[in-house]
């Protein structure tokens, strides 16, 4: 799948295209949808599949104090939709500049920017465009004049609700993985780059990777037997989310972070996905060093018995 930031720079490598729109949070069932009917649409026109994003929420410019976190970093988005079959992913650059453009002209952009446009896929309530002033009525109307195909999907339910990111991001805050999972299609897992911290793991034995998390939705803070993902190795570890309340820091920082078992080496700046198996136990505050240490020990051998692996 080719990454691209620009309309433009798909051709002349391809005559035609098909698009699917939206910001794809977590690319859960109901987006999966919308990026397989538009792979289906270019296979049957000989045209490229070509799913179109933005580089951050929406919100992030708009409604800044709104903003929810996300249920993906990017690398986990990117990765869902080329496994989906999408020939390249547009990220625009959504800026205040861009969150002031109507919606009338962000569609004729990307029609001139491409060339020729067969069809259009997006979500049945997808709005776009300045105030929101774009919506599936209007992708039709142009539709019309430019001479491409709309494709409104309707949303996926799963028990009886509409499966969404909202409600994939309030299973998750739940510590409700299977839920998340479901509407997800895959296994939930959080994806972040290993960065620097104070060692104190290594100083006690059980040596950690400090995932840098910023943004993202996390589940409860506590400790989980885990599965950990790196330079193409799986690995089984214990996580720990929380603000190690043992230490005793004054301005504690939430903490992501994952001890490898039966593993050694250096991974600062490597990306690190994590897919968890079972919580073990809540966030506690020990009496010492030494008692935290032997609770580690007791996390790492309950890990090891996990049902999870």
């Amino acid at each position: 799948m080719k990454l691209i930031h620009n309309a433009k720079e798909l051709r002349p490598a391809a005559d035609k295209v098909c698009l699917a729109i939206g910001v794809f949070d977590g690319v859960h069932l109901g987006h999966q949808q919308i990026i397989r009917q538009t792979v289906t649409d270019a296979r049957q026109h000989e045209a490229a599949a070509v799913v179109v994003t933005f580089d951050r929420h929406p919100s992030a410019i708009v409604a800044p104090d709104r903003v929810p976190p996300l249920i993906y970093s990017p690398s986990q988005k990117l990765r869902a939709i080329e496994s989906l079959g999408a020939d390249a992913l547009l990220v625009i650059q959504f800026d205040k500049q861009f969150s002031e453009q109507t919606g009338e002209a962000f569609v004729r952009d990307l029609v001139g920017g491409f060339g020729r446009v067969q069809s259009l896929c997006v979500g049945a309530d997808f709005v776009f465009g300045h105030k929101r002033g774009g919506n599936v009525e209007l992708l039709k109307k142009l539709g019309s004049e430019l001479q491409f195909t709309v494709h409104g999907a309707a949303a996926v339910s799963l028990d009886g609700q509409a499966v969404s990111s909202t409600r994939i991001r309030e299973a998750i805050r739940a510590g409700n993985f299977d839920a998340a999972s479901q509407m997800l299609g895959r296994a939930y897992s959080v994806a972040g780059r290993i960065v620097e911290g104070d060692r104190l793991g290594s100083k006690i034995g059980f040596p950690t990777a400090n995932l840098d998390v910023t943004g993202l939705i996390l589940p409860p803070n506590g400790v989980y037997a885990a599965r950990a993902t790196v330079r193409g190795q799986t690995h089984r570890a214990v996580l720990n989310i929380g603000h190690r309340p043992t230490l005793q820091n004054p301005t504690p920082q939430l903490r992501f972070e994952v001890h490898l078992l039966d593993f050694t080496g250096n991974l600062y700046g490597e990306e690190m996905e994590v897919t968890f198996a079972a919580k073990l136990r809540d966030e506690k505050k020990f009496p010492s060093v030494e008692a935290l240490r032997e609770q580690i020990q007791r996390d790492v051998a309950a890990s090891r018995k996990s049902a999870g692996y």
